[in-house]
């Protein structure tokens, strides 16, 4: 299962990265390229999505199924890795959040600068009309 968590980290950070790249002021040169690669990556990182739905059951799956220790029914060892499950599970949860997050904005910024560069495109040629 470690792996799977991996994959999805990798993903989020691939995702901060380009909404990073596409945001910083300055980089009108590689805009362009960097507005072809996002939108040609948007439809693969789509499968995040159902990846993180699943991901989201089997955390569910596997609070449902764990033993729970409540009171002095728990030696410390049991109580150690009962904590130790329930930080996993917080973690891999905002793990989810995370790239869940950082599709939709990159989704969205992608739009944006595109938009942006319609614009910009149609100014132009108004500009070179006149």
């Amino acid at each position: 299962m470690a792996l799977e968590w991996v994959v999805l980290g990798y993903a989020a950070g691939a995702e901060a990265i380009m909404v990073l790249l596409l945001t910083i002021p300055g980089l009108d040169g590689l805009r362009k390229g960097l507005i072809a690669v996002t939108r040609n990556l948007l439809k693969p990182f789509l499968s995040v999505v159902p990846f993180c739905l699943f991901l989201l059951m089997d955390i569910y799956w596997k609070y449902e199924t764990r033993p729970h220790c409540e009171g002095d029914s728990c030696t410390p060892s049991e109580q150690l890795r009962h904590q130790k499950s329930i930080m996993k599970s917080q973690r891999n949860a905002l793990l989810i959040a995370t790239a869940l997050i950082f599709y939709w904005l990159l989704y969205s910024v992608t739009n944006l600068v595109v938009k942006i560069e319609q614009l910009n495109q149609r100014v132009e040629r108004l500009k070179n009309r006149d």
